[in-house]
């Protein structure tokens, strides 16, 4: 593991609406990571980007200092101003080596989740770089990586009660949304049709709440989510012209700015002057803080369920240093994984190189002599070398894994 390297920015250090600055739009993704490869000189890299973090996994022979983050940021070009280029290079925590995995682990393991113990950040992590495979941007290394990983995780899960009961930040969002006391069929608009709101959705629909105008950029997955909640699909350009009154926004989309301005929110008012409720869970958030002030509205947001998450950590303390077992015994195990991959490499041309003194032997040095034999003396030959062959080709690999497993 001696080039793996993590650049995480994360809601432990760094407030979230300034962490927003930090997270990429999937349509510039692709073209920021081939920057930072080009200009880096990083070999394998994906971004992960959720409610409370941002963070950079990559191999890179660099020392990570500060002119190096300094450098990652300004090839990045988010186009951040001085302030929050200050701010994040400062607050980034770093990880290298083992400590880089261990960070991975616990990340996917949901240790270092706002809220201990929710399962969705392992989907994220897999998404993240499975989109960033794809792209290609990883290869052999990152994907054992990933394989342990998700062993890991699934381990942690399965061996331990960290996530009975689970919270999560939706269902945080929910019991504050709860907690509110609505009126019995409250109109929900819910903008954005990703992962968090079809979570939030099934919540109320748990609880019977039936009214939903559904609002995406792409209008098939509003379509999707609102016949699963017998709503109505409306692409998100048509935000702006809905007339039809509403008592809730739920609001979690990838946008980098504002989906929900003042002037939006006022047309979508109609007139309406009483409180309404805002669920705002996308990072940056899609509220634009006029609305907040100037308006009277209930608003929920990651932020503001900080205290409950922190109660959260304490109560499963002790399913926490389960989990932290299992972590540590996967790095150990990895340790001597990695080392058998690079023997398997490193023995890769083994087969060829066999293969190449057969050829050699029937075709050029005894060619003579196997010329002279009649056919069926041939054949058998030939399956006397075929059969050697596949056994030379194995004798090397066995031995040395054996001898890894007696050094290990």
């Amino acid at each position: 593991m001696e080039y793996l390297k993590i650049l995480a920015f994360t809601h432990k250090q760094i407030d979230l609406q300034s962490l927003g600055k930090l997270v990429i739009c999937e349509q510039t993704l692709d073209d920021r990571l081939r920057n930072i490869q080009a200009e880096l000189d990083v070999k394998e890299i994906f971004y992960i980007g959720t409610c409370n973090r941002v963070e950079f996994v990559f191999t890179s022979a660099h020392d990570v200092d500060r002119d190096f983050i300094l450098r990652f940021l300004t090839v990045l070009d988010m186009g951040l101003p001085k302030q929050y280029m200050d701010q994040f290079v400062d607050n980034v925590s770093v990880y290298e080596q083992v400590e880089a995995f261990n960070h991975l682990l616990r990340t996917s393991c949901s240790l270092e989740s706002l809220v201990v113990g929710e399962k969705q950040i392992l989907a994220q992590v897999r998404r993240a770089y499975e989109s960033c495979r794809l792209g290609g941007f990883t290869a052999d290394y990152m994907r054992m990586i990933m394989n342990r990983v998700v062993k890991t995780a699934k381990e942690v899960y399965t061996h331990t009660n960290i996530s009975k009961n689970p919270v999560s930040v939706v269902s945080l969002a929910y019991r504050k949304l709860r907690d509110l006391k609505l009126s019995s069929n409250p109109r929900v608009l819910i903008i954005g049709a990703g992962e968090t709101n079809k979570n939030l959705a099934q919540y109320l629909k748990k609880h019977k709440y039936t009214n939903f105008s559904v609002f995406n950029r792409t209008v098939e997955n509003a379509v999707s989510l609102a016949k699963d909640l017998n709503g109505t699909a409306y692409p998100l350009a048509e935000l702006e012209d809905f007339n039809q009154g509403f008592d809730v926004i739920i609001t979690c989309t990838g946008a980098t700015e504002p989906i929900i301005t003042e002037e939006l929110y006022k047309k979508l008012l109609n007139g309406d002057t009483s409180k309404k409720v805002i669920v705002d869970l996308a990072v940056p958030n899609d509220t634009a803080p006029a609305v907040i002030k100037n308006y009277p509205v209930h608003y929920i947001e990651v932020e503001s369920l900080k205290e409950v998450a922190r109660k959260n950590i304490q109560e499963r303390y002790d399913e926490l240093i389960n989990a932290e077992q299992i972590i540590d015994q996967n790095i150990k195990e990895f340790d001597a994984v990695l080392r058998q991959r690079k023997i398997e490499i490193a023995m890769s041309c083994v087969p060829q190189k066999i293969k190449d003194i057969k050829s050699k032997a029937l075709d050029i040095v005894f060619a003579d002599e196997i010329n002279g034999l009649d056919e069926n003396s041939r054949q058998v030959l030939e399956r006397v070398m075929n059969y050697m062959e596949k056994k030379y080709i194995s004798v090397p690999m066995v031995m040395a894994k054996e001898i890894l497993v007696n050094n290990s």
